[in-house]
Formats: C-alpha cells, structure tokens, sequence
C-alpha cells in the first residue's frame, strides 16, 4: 500500500472514531471549562497529527490512544463531581477587579498585565471604571468582564480573593 493511501486512511479512521467518541462521550468533548479539558484537547490534537503523519506505528495504536483520552478525560469529570476534586484539577477563578478598583496584588499572582487587563475591559465595552463591578480571571483563562448597575452574589460564588482581603 502507498504512504499516501495509508495516511488516508488513517486519517479518515481516526476522524470516524473521534466523531464517535464525541457522539458517546458528549458535547463537553471539547470544551475548555477546566483546565483538564483544556489538556486533553490539546493531546487529542496531537494524537490526531501523529495518526495523519506516521506510517511507522501500528494503525490501531491511534485509535486506542483517543479512546484511552477520552475514557481518561470522562474518568476524571466522574472523579471531580462526585469526590469535589475541582479544587484539586483546577485554579479557582480569581477577582482582577472589583467595583471599579484594580486588584494589583492579583495581577502578580496571576501573571495578567496592567495592559491586558485595560484590553479586557476595552474588549467588552466598559465605558466607566465605576461601572466594572467585577473583572474574574476564570479557570479557563478567560476573562470575565461584568458591567452595569449591579450584579447578582451568585455569579462571584467559588471566586477566589487571592493576595487582598475579602471584600464585602
């Protein structure tokens, strides 16, 4: 058989599986809302080009890589629900910014610049400093902006006060 046709159909088996385990596995296959999920994606990606450009393995050798990924990555979201390891696999999301006032000791700690802040806040319309009633870096590493008159208790629950004393 060509390298060209094995690669083929390689890639062509390793898609069919990995449409197949996103199809049992969910739509939470790919997300990015822990830090876990974020690492496994990134190793799917890689199995996924190791599949398409080497002739040297096994061909099954793929295929049980992504199904072992996958097993691990549902594994881990079971352990986290039911033992509360979400602690353990991920950062807390933590406070930049609240009501209106930078967080410099948080910065430091979470590594974020002065100036990608003030682009976060640029990027979701923040007009008046005074009106940021909040700016958390979430544990994806995403940056939530909230704006406006007020905001609901519920949405900072589980957000971390990092290096600055709680505030009220």
């Amino acid at each position: 058989m060509s390298t060209t046709l094995e690669l083929l159909i390689r890639a062509a088996i390793s898609i069919v599986v990995i449409v197949a385990l996103v199809r049992i596995n969910g739509l939470r296959s790919f997300s990015k809302m822990a830090g876990f999920d974020f690492a496994l994606t990134v190793a799917i990606g890689s199995i996924l080009a190791f599949i398409m450009t080497s002739t040297s393995t096994p061909l099954w050798i793929g295929p049980v890589a992504l199904v072992f990924l996958f097993a691990l990555r549902h594994a881990l979201a079971l352990m986290r629900e039911r033992f509360a390891w979400g602690d353990t696999l991920d950062n807390p999301p933590m406070f930049l910014m609240y009501e209106g006032e930078i967080l410099e000791p948080n910065l430091r700690h979470t590594r974020v610049t002065r100036a990608e802040l003030i682009g976060k806040l640029r990027e979701a319309n923040a007009l008046d400093l005074s009106q940021v009633r909040a700016v958390i870096l979430e544990t994806t590493g995403d940056v939530s902006v909230l704006h406006g008159d007020g905001v609901d208790d519920l949405l900072f629950e589980g957000v971390s006060w990092g290096d600055v004393p709680a505030r009220d």
